[in-house]
């Protein structure tokens, strides 16, 4: 008797979810997207990284349908997600992180943007903190030495629009989607058949930067990244991070993006950024020790004592004084 071949279900989105110790976002999360994605052929895909938490067990509970891959070992956020990719059967791919809630149809309202869009790259949306307010951080521009070195709230607030930032599409009236440089990993969607070809995320990175590092392939790829202003998805953020300041996590947003500049731009680049920002760090430093009684007086010395410990952080990064190895990355 010839053998039957068994075809797999045909599926418009996938969602790859990826978990690390963050059991109560992702049921949230995974909830939502039940309750607000009706008009689209959809699989949901969780990763767990190694947590080994009760995520398993709360989802064959109260949503047996979805796929569960366990990893065995912390492979970071990309290479958790690649691993979801593999097991995808939908043309369309869309990365979500655990933190995040699907309201209003968001999903279903991304989805029919992106059938529309001229040669779609990777595509993201508005993500709002949970009050409410605009994560500006949803787009971004490709990191340059000066746009790295003038990275502060405070310059982003009085130039909203500057092209440094790469945020100007975040404040016009009109809500159609925009082409970008580089759009949030948060929650990005591509169609698979790209995701493949242009290998996927790449494993040089452990968190951080892997978003910036698939939005410039896609884009040298002749594909371009866009921006759907009218679709809104809250991100709570830090759902699978410590609460608290990380220095763990200033030092790998730097890394994260040295290994960017290197990759892109070459070696010289990568050092001239490893320069400036030590330079920079230097420099704040300094004007925290200079403004401390002003700082106290008008806010709390708590306050201060983080930031300050952040820049100097920092600064020990770009001297090469604080390095991590790859077995206390992924214990982190």
């Amino acid at each position: 008797m010839a053998e039957i071949e068994v075809v797999k279900p045909w599926m418009d989105l996938s969602v790859i979810i990826v978990n690390f110790n963050s059991a109560n976002y992702v049921m949230e999360c995974v909830r939502s997207l039940y309750e607000q994605t009706t008009l689209v052929r959809y699989e949901v895909i969780v990763v767990d990284n190694a947590s080994y938490d009760d995520c398993h067990e709360r989802l064959a509970c109260h949503f047996s349908d979805v796929i569960f891959l366990q990893s065995h070992s912390n492979l970071g956020f990309g290479g958790a997600n690649n691993l979801g990719a593999k097991h995808a059967r939908g043309e369309v791919l869309l990365f979500l992180n655990p933190d995040t809630e699907v309201r209003d149809g968001a999903i279903d309202r991304l989805y029919q943007h992106f059938r529309t869009l001229n040669q779609p790259g990777a595509v993201g949306c508005r993500l709002l903190n949970r009050d409410g307010s605009l994560q500006t951080s949803c787009v971004q521009s490709f990191p340059t030495v000066l746009n790295q070195v003038l990275d502060a709230a405070v310059l982003q607030r009085l130039f909203p629009k500057s092209d440094l930032w790469g945020t100007a599409v975040l404040f016009e009236k009109d809500a159609a989607a925009a082409k970008v440089e580089v759009v949030s990993g948060a929650c990005l969607m591509i169609r698979k058949e790209v995701f493949d070809c242009v290998g996927g995320f790449s494993p040089e990175y452990f968190m951080y930067g892997e978003d910036l590092d698939l939005c410039f392939k896609v884009r040298r790829a002749g594909l371009h990244n866009y921006h759907v202003g009218d679709v809104l998805i809250m991100h709570h953020g830090g759902g699978s991070t410590k609460k608290s300041v990380s220095n763990f996590s200033n030092r790998m947003m730097r890394e994260s993006v040295f290994r960017f500049l290197l990759k892109f731009r070459g070696r010289l680049y990568g050092d001239c950024y490893r320069a400036a920002i030590s330079a920079s760090a230097v420099i704040r430093l300094a004007l925290l020790a200079v403004f401390f009684p002003i700082w106290c007086a008008r806010w709390r010395a708590h306050d201060w004592n983080a930031v300050f410990r952040k820049w100097l952080c920092i600064f020990e990064w770009g001297l090469g004084l604080k390095r991590f190895g790859q077995n206390q990355i992924r214990n982190k």
